[in-house]
């Protein structure tokens, strides 16, 4: 009897362990074609956590998970049931399997890997899942090198494709690399996504902060939020509300917290894991939905007439400025933001980011769901940042207005109302006769002063324009100063249809050409 149970134990012993949970393949097989260009992973089926391994490993108690064991021994949490990590960089900088064994992993077949559907920006591909992720690569050939984030931000269907990602139980994080560091490159401010500061690697706080925050959820919390689509929206108010610097809910209301890119450093998962196990599916909030009722910028504004408006989604609205006046203006709306409970909503709109004395906001109704914006010319900025390795200088050239539902017990995550200007265009205003302000000149040679501009959104000319005004202070005509010494004078409607544009091209840069 004893030798029969000696032999049974190293029979148990020597049998293979599961240290970490299986990964799901995605085959194509398993997808549908959906509306605008969008993939359904109908066919993919996520397996049950499985619990008997641990929710968090050795190594994972070194990022928090302390708090996750303590959370579990106290009230019965989600886990991981329900939710898939998708690493889109091949490995490069993924989430250790040894963190959280339990956590399923998303894998892709030969044949998706080979359409490169695994890789970079995602978007195409809805998976039937609360789904975090990460891709810590960047656009580094080329004339127009930038980030995924700004990719996304760039593009034609990018906004659109983010926006439905979030609005799908979906949040990436991705690498700034070199968009942040001595310029704020970003033409507008958005929740779709969690963009680090850094490069490879600095993506890694943030995955383990979301991977743990999703884990303390109570299971009917955790439901009511991915039933209603707002997994996303609350995550994002989560890490916001939690994020070092934010100690009030009048710092939540601020710019501190919802700055375009985060430091790791900075985040406190400890927080975030207290705020998801102590939310009940009653209180979960809102996400802001938005609509322009009335748009002063236009879709064919500047010497190049070019559109002024970059994209409009219910979660971000962003407008770039190209015509020569002082001043613009629009009308936001909100009044379609629902909460899921049915709690009676108001919605506070905070200047986040741009100058108070040259930005105005005025509610429109009671309850601050619509809003007048008027925003004057902003010349380019420069604000002092400290990180870990100092005290840096960075520009910045963006106008970010947030905008903020609150069901009585939570605020919402922001949506956004942003206006990029082109810093790299030299600019003077002065003050008109009549008391307001009108442009004097404006200087185009971004490329003949070594000046940094996006060749997707922006041109460079070497040329000067001097506006001339007549005694009424009506614009009667430009003088052109070109940088070869010539001088010519134009008539006042000079960029209707006078210029061709010529697109990006691989050698150069986006041109203007006479």
């Amino acid at each position: 009897m004893r030798f029969g149970f000696v032999a049974l134990c190293l029979m148990v012993c020597l049998l293979p362990l599961r240290l970490a949970a299986e990964e799901v393949v995605l085959a194509r097989s398993a997808l549908v074609e959906g509306a605008f260009g969008t993939y359904l992973a109908m066919g993919l089926k996520l397996p049950p956590q499985d619990e008997t391994l641990p929710l968090v490993g050795d190594r994972g108690l070194r990022s928090g998970g302390q708090v996750l064991r303590h959370l579990a021994g106290q009230q019965t949490v989600n886990g991981f049931e329900g939710v898939l990590y998708d690493n889109r960089d091949r490995g490069h900088s993924t989430l250790p399997k040894d963190l959280f064994p339990r956590l399923t992993r998303l894998s892709y077949s030969d044949q998706l890997r080979k359409a490169g559907a695994d890789y970079g920006l995602a978007g195409k591909i809805l998976l039937p899942a609360v789904v975090f992720g990460n891709s810590s690569t960047s656009v580094t050939s080329g004339p127009a090198q930038r980030s995924l984030p700004r990719l996304a931000m760039t593009s034609a269907d990018g906004p659109a494709q983010s926006a439905r990602l979030y609005e799908n139980n979906h949040l990436y994080v991705y690498p700034e690399h070199r968009d942040h560091d001595e310029a704020d490159r970003y033409p507008a401010n958005w929740p779709y996504m969690l963009i680090s500061q850094g490069s490879s690697g600095s993506d890694q706080p943030f995955l383990a902060a979301l991977a743990m925050t999703l884990a303390a959820f109570p299971p009917d919390t955790f439901a009511a939020l991915r039933d209603n689509r707002l997994m996303a929206p609350t995550l994002q108010m989560i890490l916001r509300r939690s994020y070092a610097p934010v100690r009030s809910r009048e710092a939540y209301l601020s710019g501190i917290a919802h700055p375009v890119v985060f430091e790791g450093d900075a985040l406190r998962p400890g927080r975030m894991m207290g705020e998801a196990a102590a939310m009940r599916p009653d209180t979960i909030p809102p996400m802001v939905r938005l609509r322009v009722e009335e748009d002063g910028f236009g879709e064919a504004e500047g010497l190049a007439r070019l559109s002024e408006r970059l994209f409009d989604t219910e979660g971000a609205i962003a407008r770039i400025w190209r015509n020569f006046g002082w001043s613009r203006e629009m009308t936001v709306s909100a009044a379609g933001t629902r909460d899921p409970n049915g709690r009676k909503l108001t919605f506070t709109w905070a200047l986040l980011q741009g100058d108070p004395a040259r930005v105005w906001i005025e509610p429109l109704d009671p309850d601050g769901s619509r809003a007048r914006i008027r925003v004057a010319w902003h010349d380019p900025k420069t604000v002092i940042t400290r990180d870990r390795t100092g005290y840096h200088n960075r520009s910045q050239s963006r106008v970010e207005i947030g905008v903020f539902a609150s069901n009585g017990v939570n605020d919402s995550a922001p949506a956004f109302v942003t206006v990029f200007f082109p810093d790299h265009q030299n600019r003077t205003y002065a003050t008109s006769g009549a008391g307001g302000m009108r442009l004097v000149s404006i200087d185009y040679d971004a490329m003949g002063r070594g000046v940094y501009y996006d060749p997707l959104l922006f041109w460079s000319a070497p040329w000067t324009d001097r506006a001339d005004y007549d005694g009424s202070g009506a614009l009667k005509g430009w003088t052109r100063i070109g940088h070869d010494g010539n001088t010519r004078t134009l008539p006042p409607e000079v960029g209707e249809g006078v210029y061709q544009i010529e697109r990006l091209q691989p050698d150069r840069p986006y041109l203007i050409m006479p």
